[in-house]
């Protein structure tokens, strides 16, 4: 057997495609042409005109003419059947020459056929035959192990013949291919039986079939080894740390379920071992039977020596290091000033950069001709960070800031790009600690993208490359990749647009992350052809990249930093490379040239402080708030609001600055309305009136209301008072555009009673909110959550604003002094508990002249000037209906606010009687049937004190 060599051989060649020619139709069995019917009128023509001439004749002999009919009756049907003998005859021959033909291709497809097989699913033999094919990235290599040679169902389709014993046997031997690599599911598991010689052999075969499948850090072998599986040490597989896990086991070992592929050998009458579910049982050194999932088949097998294993083994490990030795062999540190300085000049629209060494000498990479765009891999400690580094200097080194510029990203920590910072080529670092800001700066991009498309049109190109365009490059250079994705998921159709649309541009993208699979989605991936891996610890990540595993098995070790594959569009294979070493002074070199800076694609950030004295004065009607920031066109002006737009809703957690945002909005209001400013109390009573008269009689067009802390004011009205005050404000909010008012209020969050309401605002600004879950009951967009914004910073319809901070201090709460309510009807009923509020303000009427009774003793007829009140509970009440009625309906009743379970039922009214505050005194006067109205009763000095508002 044939050692395979320690350096592969490159086989480009793919196997031929499997036949895909139209079905074989064969022809049809031979049908007998249906009997003729016998001529009767032929046959009896003769006989009438015998008949005839005899009676005209006379002549007996004419009586033989009559003979003819039967005869030709006769003759018709003997050259009939003698036809259809021919015609047999005839196809018979002719079937059996189209069967033979057929026949001959059927062979021919059978033998492509097994030929294709066998290269898509080689067995050992043939990976040392083609060694070429030995840790090929091929569809299924691994997945499918080949147990030997058999029959199996063929390819090639065969139609026609229905009835023909011939044709019906071609067809039974076209569908099976005979002599072609039987294949199972690796992952099966597989079982081998019988004399321990060709067991052993068989299980070699099949292990090293998938060695040479798999290489080390696809495939692993684990698990101890027997005695007579020590031949399995000297694969590298056994050393490899990562990959899918194959266990060897002799008989009578059992495997302890973490194996994916399970290799085993059992003595007679030993049970299966878990995880195997193919048997084969060995036969005879060449022939075998397997069964898988109750079909039983031959098969010729195949089998190796101990020794010869032990050699594949050995080869296969020289094959894992001479990779390992190509990357060392000359790949000593080189200085990036030494590259530098013996670069050619670049060619015009080119951006070439020498990056590197390898054995041949210096490495450039080109971002347009290999790009356009790039991907660099490589776990914490390779020299990710290093590399963007370099290859940024590089490019600074060769070009000017009319020729290229960068957009740094760094999210990992922030500090990888410090030494970058002074370059002019940069136009900004941004990193993880920018918050909002980063995606800010990525958004403003997309800006970007629409300024270069106007520059090109202008111009009358189709791309950067036309030399009417004066634009320079954009290379837009992050960090982890991954951490960007990670804290702002949105960003991903905006990667994946400008790589799609990045070359035609100017605009190159060169994204690091530690690992490319489940991080970069195949669209994005897929326009970035220029690729390079430092260290990675997965296999399978570096064939994504690389399309080999090379990158699993660069050294881990500090001396072997900065050593990289590089794999281009047009590479066979991946070329290995030492990273240059960059120094501070290669920057300080660049700066000390005094290139002007190129223009930045993107504005600076909102101010964390905004004063309204700096902000434009808006047009009648509008309210100029602060500064909106629109990042995606580059643009940064004036954040407003007008009376035209009905309302506005501000929801933000505390010390977000809504109060501030109401506040500035009044302020703003005594300039730019044409009424003066609305300030809603914070006091419910003043509220409650408010709304309760704006509902039939509304404002003055043109005003402004400001309602601050609704959901507030709404949590301090009970039950039905607080549902009747939000549907009066409701009222307000949804005829505001009608009636040419605008209200603005506030609310802490959106629940509760108020979040009704808050959907009939027809604008909306948010700021901070304590928790995501808030941002989005409030409407807004989890991406745009930022807890720790300063104040002021929200969205206004989704556009980032910074609302100011108004000229004037808010103002604070006021007290305004009620007239306390006295008699003045002739009869007055008072219904209340005698509580001290009550008896207080009975002394204060008693002083004014009023009579005091009780409703025992009322009687409402009194002499000309006298003014009885008549008090009682509302029990007592009820059982003076008669009365009650009287002096609801013809003089005064008042009703205390202590009373106010008892409203209802001792009025009739079913709408809630005006808002009183709890403890305050108050009660409802009636007059003479009409609505109920809030009066104050008079305490000892017969003043009552009450809060109207807040400024």
């Amino acid at each position: 057997m044939r050692r395979p060599s320690a350096t592969p051989t490159s086989d480009p060649r793919e196997p031929p495609d499997p036949p895909h020619d139209d079905a074989l139709v064969l022809p049809a069995a031979w049908a007998a042409p249906p009997r003729p019917p016998i001529p009767i009128v032929a046959a009896t023509v003769p006989v009438i005109g015998a008949v005839a001439l005899w009676l005209v004749t006379g002549s007996i002999l004419s009586l033989w003419l009559a003979a003819l009919g039967p005869l030709v009756a006769l003759a018709t049907a003997g050259d009939a059947a003698r036809t259809a003998r021919r015609d047999r005859r005839r196809h018979r021959i002719e079937g059996d020459a189209q069967r033979v033909a057929l026949a001959e291709r059927v062979t021919r497809r059978h033998e492509i056929e097994r030929r294709h097989r066998r290269l898509q699913h080689p067995d050992v033999a043939s990976y040392l035959d083609r060694d070429g094919e030995v840790w090929r990235s091929r569809t299924e290599r691994g997945e499918l192990l080949v147990l030997g040679s058999g029959d199996v169902e063929s390819g090639v389709r065969m139609s026609g013949g229905e009835g023909d014993p011939a044709s019906l046997a071609l067809r039974a031997r076209a569908a099976r291919l005979t002599d072609a690599p039987l294949v199972v599911p690796a992952r099966a598991g597989v079982v081998v039986s019988g004399a321990p010689v060709l067991a052993r052999g068989v299980q070699r075969a099949l292990a090293l079939q998938l060695c040479l499948a798999l290489p080390p850090g696809e495939l692993r072998i684990v698990g101890a080894l027997d005695a007579d599986l020590d031949w399995a040490e000297h694969l590298p597989h056994r050393r490899a740390t990562s990959g899918v896990r194959l266990m060897l086991l002799a008989p009578g070992e059992r495997a302890d379920g973490t194996a994916d592929i399970v290799l085993a050998r059992r003595s007679a009458g030993e049970p299966a071992p878990l995880g195997c579910a193919v048997t084969v049982d060995v036969e005879a050194p060449t022939r075998a039977r397997v069964d898988h999932a109750g079909a039983v088949g031959a098969l010729a097998i195949e089998a190796l020596s101990a020794a010869q294993a032990r050699a594949v083994g050995e080869a296969l490990s020289e094959r894992a290091r001479v990779s390992l030795r190509d990357v060392l062999a000359g790949a000593a540190p080189v200085a990036l000033a030494e590259l530098v300085a013996d670069a050619p000049q670049p060619a015009p629209g080119t951006l070439p950069a020498a990056i590197g060494r390898d054995a041949q000498g210096a490495v450039t990479i080109d971002l347009v001709r290999d790009g356009p765009h790039a991907v660099v891999t490589g776990v914490t400690g390779a020299g990710k960070s290093e590399l963007l580094i370099t290859w940024v200097l590089a490019l600074a080194s060769a070009h000017t800031t009319a020729q290229v510029s960068f957009l740094l990203a760094d999210f990992k920590g922030g500090t990888a790009f410090d030494a970058l910072a002074d370059v002019p080529h940069v136009t900004g670092v941004i990193t993880d600690l920018d918050g909002d800001g980063a995606r800010r700066a990525f958004e403003s991009l997309r800006a970007e993208v629409r300024w270069r498309e106007g520059a090109l049109a202008e111009s009358g190109a189709r791309d950067i490359a036309d030399a009417r365009v004066q634009l320079p490059r954009l290379v837009v250079v992050i960090d982890e990749f991954a951490a960007v994705l990670a804290e702002h998921p949105e960003l991903n159709a905006l990667f994946s647009d400008l790589a799609a649309r990045g070359r035609a541009l100017g605009i190159h993208l060169i994204l690091g992350t530690q690992r490319a699979s489940g991080v970069i989605r195949d669209s994005l991936l897929a326009n970035c052809p220029l690729r390079m891996s430092l260290r990675v610890t997965d296999a399978a990540d570096s064939r994504l990249l690389l399309g080999a595993p090379d990158a699993a098995e660069l050294p881990g070790d500090r001396a072997a930093a900065g050593l990289a594959l590089i794999r281009r569009a047009a590479d066979a294979e991946p070329q290995r490379v030492r990273i240059a070493l960059s120094h501070s002074d290669d920057a300080a070199a660049i700066v000390a040239r005094g290139e002007p800076r190129p223009r930045r694609p993107w504005l600076p950030d909102l101010p964390n402080e905004l004063r309204a004295r700096d902000l434009p004065a808006g047009d009648p009607g509008t309210l100029v708030l602060g500064l909106a920031d629109e990042p995606d066109r580059q643009h940064q002006g004036p954040a407003s609001v007008s009376v035209a737009d009905g309302s506005l809703l501000v929801v933000g957690g505390p010390r977000a600055g809504k109060s501030t945002a109401l506040h500035l909005v009044a302020d703003r209001a005594q300039d730019s309305a044409p009424e003066p400013p609305v300030v809603v109390p914070a006091d419910a009573e003043a509220a409650w009136d408010l709304f309760a008269t704006w509902r039939w009689a509304p404002p003055p067009r043109g005003t402004v209301i400001v309602l601050d802390d609704l959901d507030g004011l709404v949590g301090r009205f009970p039950g039905d008072h607080a549902r009747a005050f939000v549907e009066a404000v409701e009222d307000v909010v949804r005829a505001a555009r009608e009636r040419g008012i605008l209200i603005v209020a506030s609310m802490q969050r959106v629940a509760g009673a108020a979040a009704r309401t808050a959907e009939l605002f027809h604008r909306r600004l948010l700021l901070s909110l304590p928790s995501r879950a808030d941002h989005v009951a409030a409407g807004g967009d989890p991406a745009h959550h930022a807890a720790r914004a300063p104040a002021g910073r929200g969205r206004l319809d989704d556009v980032r604003v910074q609302i100011a901070l108004p000229r004037t201090a808010p103002g604070s709460v006021g007290l305004v002094a009620a007239e306390a309510w006295f008699p003045e009807a002739p009869f007055t009923g008072l219904v209340a508990r005698r509580t001290p509020a009550v008896r207080a303000a009975l002394e204060c009427w008693e002083r004014a002249g009023a009579i005091i009774v009780g409703v025992e003793d009322a009687d409402p007829v009194l002499a000309p000037g006298e003014r009885l009140v008549a008090i009682g509970e509302p029990d007592e009440w009820q059982r003076k209906w008669p009365l009650l009625t009287r002096a609801r309906v013809e003089h005064d009743l008042v009703i205390d606010a202590s009373c106010a379970a008892e409203v209802r039922l001792l009025t009739g009214f079913r709408e809630p009687p005006p808002f009183c505050r709890a403890g305050a005194p108050r009660g409802w006067l009636m007059r003479s049937g009409a609505d109920p109205v809030r009066i104050v009763l008079p305490a000892t000095d017969s003043r009552a004190d009450r809060v109207v508002g807040d400024a």
